[in-house]
């Protein structure tokens, strides 16, 4: 299984990109690299040289991250997102990573890679850490307007996600809304509520947001505005969380000595809601392995990011989702576990 990185993405390319991509080559994933040649040339020599399982693939534009997604895709048909997508929708490549411009990495991947069958939106899932291990929520930004249907296909896409990545064999689904009962939520929840509850997958009904990390759910499903509002807050909240304990043991000479004993605890718990830990966030319903990397992704997080993307797309993760999307429009909704 072959990786492609865009190595023009992301607010430090393609320097950072470069490290990452060194990182990961390290793992044995055979990995190509698309981007000005020149350039990154450049930032190989500086670190000894290109490594045996790395290709370079010269693309001649590149779509800044402050660019309008739908003038760049357009105009730059020569830039490396659309050259990197194009060698994936060739079967050059197996899955495809870039930190860039994420409106346009979804419009790249809409216009090269198309939806699977069954999907009017594609979404974007992220893992988030719970009491319990780790949760998939989404959509996280790539539809701020929804209907009722495009959240069952997010549940659906969301189960299968879940089932591969975190192994959990019949993911427990909720909606997220401002309650717990039926009569909550706005018309978009409740008319989802009962389109998913006539199907096969093991939803248990609306999860409220302080819930989400209780690890009673394993796939909570949203529209992007809403998943995007929760994301940026569980983000900012825990840095402030660190930020208030750093504050708080200035000066004080007891915190600072039970500070020494929490060390690696404080650590251990700071790498939990670290981003780059999970590298990137995979864009569902493409036919295709796509994962946006954030803008500012150290090297670390590029790499993981191209690991990541390297399982989803050794263990097939487009092929069971076209298979459980298949079942949804043919009406089976009352198999007890979505297949695999």
């Amino acid at each position: 299984m072959k990786v492609c990185v865009d190595a023009m993405g992301g607010d430090h390319a393609p320097e950072w990109v470069v490290k990452g991509a060194i990182q990961a080559s390290f793992s044995g994933i055979p990995l190509i690299l698309v981007g000005d040649e020149t350039r990154i040339r450049k930032e190989f020599k500086k670190l000894g040289g290109i490594p045996s399982n790395v290709d370079l693939v010269h693309a001649e534009e590149e779509i800044g991250m402050g660019e309008s997604p739908a003038v760049a895709v357009r105009k730059k048909k020569k830039s490396s997102l659309r050259v990197g997508l194009k060698l994936m929708k060739e079967g050059k490549a197996d899955a495809f990573v870039s930190a860039g411009n994420s409106g346009a990495i979804m419009a790249s991947a809409l216009l090269t890679l198309r939806k699977i069958p069954g999907i009017d939106r594609p979404a974007i899932a992220t893992l988030v850490p719970t009491f319990k291990g780790n949760m998939v929520i989404l959509d996280i930004g790539a539809n701020v307007d929804c209907r009722a249907d495009h959240l069952r296909q997010f549940a659906v896409v969301g189960t299968v996600f879940c089932r591969t990545v975190l192994h959990i064999p019949f993911p427990r689904v909720a909606l997220l809304s401002n309650g717990e009962e039926a009569s909550k939520g706005n018309a978009l929840t409740r008319e989802a509520h009962q389109l998913l509850e006539n199907s096969f997958l093991n939803y248990i009904g609306y999860v409220e947001g302080r819930d989400i990390f209780s690890g009673e759910v394993d796939v909570v499903v949203c529209d992007g505005f809403v998943g995007n509002i929760v994301l940026k807050l569980t983000e900012g909240l825990s840095r402030a969380i660190f930020k208030f304990m750093k504050d708080a043991m200035k000066g004080n000479f007891k915190a600072m000595i039970g500070y020494l004993f929490l060390r690696s605890a404080l650590r251990n718990l700071s790498q939990t809601f670290d981003y780059s830990e999970y590298g990137g966030a995979p864009l569902l319903g493409v036919d295709g392995v796509c994962l946006i990397a954030h803008g500012s992704s150290p090297p670390k997080a590029i790499k993981n990011a191209v690991v990541h993307a390297h399982e989803l797309a050794t263990q097939n993760l487009v092929g069971r989702m076209k298979r459980n999307l298949q079942r949804l429009n043919n009406g089976h909704s009352t198999e007890s576990t979505p297949q695999a």
